[in-house]
């Protein structure tokens, strides 16, 4: 059996028996996986490689770039400031970003950034991701664009518009960047080893993401004005851009956040706890009761699947999602297989991070198999009790 690192109670050795075995299947490269319950880490595991000549191990301070698990950190930051009375949701965006009104985006509310149905789901062409290292220029862009539906209307998920759009509302609220706001308010608070961008001295210790081998997005036929293709090109992903120094030093809170599960379940862990994390209270219940304010539920019009979505967080469908069992629950995934379970019901916070991507869910946001089945077994483990 591969050799893990880290601990984990008795209680969850399936857990740490399945991992071993998908390292041993080759069905990971290297990874991380954390569990947060009734306020303890009860799982902190890691192995593998750190990159694709298996030439350094996985390490207890190994970090990768998780995308949009990323996203599950920059809901936090803006629950925050509703907790502080610095922000409402339901307040029209325009409200703190004057800018934003224009082009009859006037009633556009924070609920419908957090949500991705503000109908930004990305920028007007031409665009390119150098045109996103730049804040100052992005987000004016943001603001003179219409939307591209009637925003509140539907979903239309915001792949990498959504951390300019809610980053730029907290920083005309505090003065501050999104990645200072995280740096200072969440993870310096914390303790916990999480940044949007990566700082050059660290380097080093990131694991190098591996893009899956090369799928065709399906272009054709899909109408060329539409939301989908506009949304899937504007820019195109590029898994590649995580390793380039523009991609590292951008604050992008949709999907440049580097970490690894340890760090993602312990920040997440005061959604799952009641607002608390690590002794320190980030949320007050009633805040939390936000997220389940459910925003729209149907078919997501980039995505063109089955989407529900609460205030910063997705939530759960049955049908869709049967992994996930029915309980006060929310989550989000980053392209390729990270994610991010919080079950309030059961003061559980599952977490998961990894270096080569799964192409077989694309775009893997909602589960991939390696993550479906650490998430099942997690659950199981507590089910099945001590």
């Amino acid at each position: 059996m591969a050799d893990l690192g880290g601990t984990y109670t008795s209680r969850f050795a399936r857990l740490a028996e399945e991992f071993a075995g998908r390292l041993d299947s080759n069905d990971e490269l290297g990874a991380s996986i954390a569990v947060v319950h009734e306020g303890e880490l009860v799982v902190d595991i890691w192995g593998g490689w750190m990159d694709e000549a298996r030439t350094t191990p996985w390490a207890e301070d190994t970090i990768t770039c998780v995308w949009s698990s990323t996203k599950t950190v920059m809901a936090l930051a803006a629950l925050m400031l509703v907790d502080r009375g610095l922000l409402d949701v339901r307040e029209k965006v325009a409200t703190y970003w004057p800018e934003f009104a224009a082009a009859g985006k006037q009633d556009i509310e924070v609920r419908h950034l957090l949500a991705h149905t503000s109908g930004l789901p990305a920028w007007d062409q031409p665009v390119t991701l150098d045109d996103l290292y730049d804040w100052d220029r992005s987000t004016a862009r943001l603001a003179a664009q219409a939307p591209w539906w009637e925003p509140g209307t539907a979903s239309g998920y915001h792949a990498l518009s959504q951390g300019h759009l809610v980053g730029e509302v907290l920083r005309r609220i505090t003065g501050r960047s999104l990645k200072e706001f995280v740096a200072h308010d969440i993870a310096s608070v914390l303790d916990a080893d999480f940044s949007i961008g990566v700082p050059r001295a660290d380097y080093g210790r990131v694991a190098d993401i591996v893009p899956p081998p090369p799928r065709p997005v399906v272009l054709t036929g899909l109408d060329p004005a539409g939301v989908t293709f506009r949304a899937l090109t504007s820019p195109a992903p590029d898994a590649a851009a995580s390793r380039t120094d523009g991609w590292r030093a951008a604050d992008i809170g949709s999907g440049n956040g580097h970490t690894n599960a340890r760090a993602l379940a312990l920040i997440q862990s005061a959604v799952s706890h009641g607002g608390v994390a690590r002794g320190h209270r980030l949320l007050s219940p009633e805040t939390i009761e936000l997220i389940f304010d459910e925003q729209a539920n149907g078919i997501d019009l980039v995505l063109g699947a089955p989407r529900r979505f609460g205030v910063g967080f997705g939530l759960t469908m049955p049908e869709v999602l049967p992994y996930l069992p029915e309980s006060k629950l929310c989550f989000w995934g980053g392209w390729g297989g990270s994610i991010v379970v919080n079950d309030l019901d059961r003061n559980l916070t599952i977490a998961y991070v990894m270096n080569r991507m799964d192409n077989a869910n694309t775009p893997g946001v909602i589960g991939t198999r390696q993550s479906i089945a650490y998430v099942t077994s997690a659950f199981d483990c507590v089910r099945r009790g001590r």
